[in-house]
């Protein structure tokens, strides 16, 4: 993570742009976001697109995917975004390289880690210790899910290199064509990927990977500090359009809110949409007000330091600002 630290600063010192927002003729104000892939576990921000909710606040949304959070920070940071959706951990690395411009959290979308525990066969009454001696291909080492994981498997007496494997060698996008292809005994997924596998045939859901490593702050929206500064108005309307989102996706069925999201996700089936948000509602994913706690935020940084990605912690309120957030949730609930 130190090499991911010194090119987030060298992009910094290289793009010292202005933070400005683009504003049409018409009065409406055009947010770049940057999200680190695209996934139904970020549901509420798609609903708010689809739904108009961002629209309804004066907003329009530009976005791109990094595919990655070392390359949605780098946006951020070299302005070339106006917000990131992506880890926490992210900006904990950011914040310890020492960047002048520092990243804030704005919004927390997500309260768990939003993988699945995947194998080729299904298992009746499974715990984690039936994992003892098995290869599950991880992710990339230092991302959230891989440090979840393993802290999920740590609670239950698994410790990689000791009675399990854990392969951080695979890509994170290529993880589940490795598995695929027969690597490794088991594998994590997101959704709608892991519904789609279901479907296909080519494995079972075994555990949610975010019920057993507990609350913790896994997805976030992020904006630099002098962009929060100067545009305080926009992040607390962006908020506003959360909020709503999320309050739909609470009272609606899955099966309205995957009919409004099948044009978020054209290659995925309706069914597979639908079957994700049930499986995201029933781990109580995602955040209802959008405030990072501190002891969540505590929580994280003892996830990184067990997964021996962290030496030194960041004091919260250097990285957090609910502010935002909170201004927004007593417009919307009063």
């Amino acid at each position: 993570m130190k090499k991911l630290i010194t090119i987030f600063l060298c992009v910094v010192t290289a793009f010292a742009f202005s933070a400005c927002t683009a504003q049409q003729k018409d009065g409406t104000t055009t947010i770049r976001v940057n999200e680190v892939t695209h996934s139904v576990f970020y549901a509420p921000f798609y609903v708010a697109m689809e739904m108009g909710y961002f629209k309804d606040e004066g907003l329009e949304i530009d976005l791109t995917n990094g595919g990655g959070s070392d390359t949605s920070m780098t946006a951020l940071l070299s302005s070339s975004a106006d917000v990131a959706l992506l880890g926490p951990e992210t900006g904990i690395y950011t914040a310890l390289g020492g960047a002048n411009d520092m990243p804030v959290i704005f919004a927390q979308l997500t309260k768990r880690d939003g993988s699945f525990l995947m194998g080729r066969e299904p298992i009746e009454n499974f715990t984690w210790d039936m994992l003892e001696g098995k290869e599950i291909i991880a992710g990339r080492r230092g991302g959230s899910p891989a440090m979840s994981l393993e802290y999920a498997l740590n609670k239950n007496g698994l410790y990689d290199g000791d009675n399990v494997t854990l392969n951080f060698d695979v890509q994170f996008n290529l993880t589940v064509a490795a598995f695929s292809g027969g690597q490794g005994d088991f594998v994590t997924m997101f959704e709608p990927t892991a519904s789609e596998f279901v479907k296909e045939g080519k494995g079972y859901m075994i555990a949610s990977v975010g019920e057993e490593s507990g609350e913790v702050p896994f997805t976030c929206f992020m904006a630099k500090r002098s962009y929060a500064d100067k545009n305080e108005d926009i992040l607390v309307k962006f908020n506003k359009a959360l909020y709503k989102a999320i309050e739909y996706i609470r009272t609606e069925n899955e099966e309205v809110v995957a009919t409004t999201l099948e044009k978020a996700f054209p290659t995925t089936e309706v069914r597979s949409i639908k079957d994700s948000i049930a499986s995201y509602k029933r781990i109580d994913a995602w955040k209802s007000d959008l405030m990072m706690t501190k002891d969540s935020f505590l929580r994280l940084e003892e996830v990184m330091m067990n997964a021996g990605e962290l030496e030194r912690t960041v004091e919260f309120e250097t990285l957090v600002d609910n502010g935002y957030a909170q201004k927004a949730y007593n417009i919307v609930y009063g």
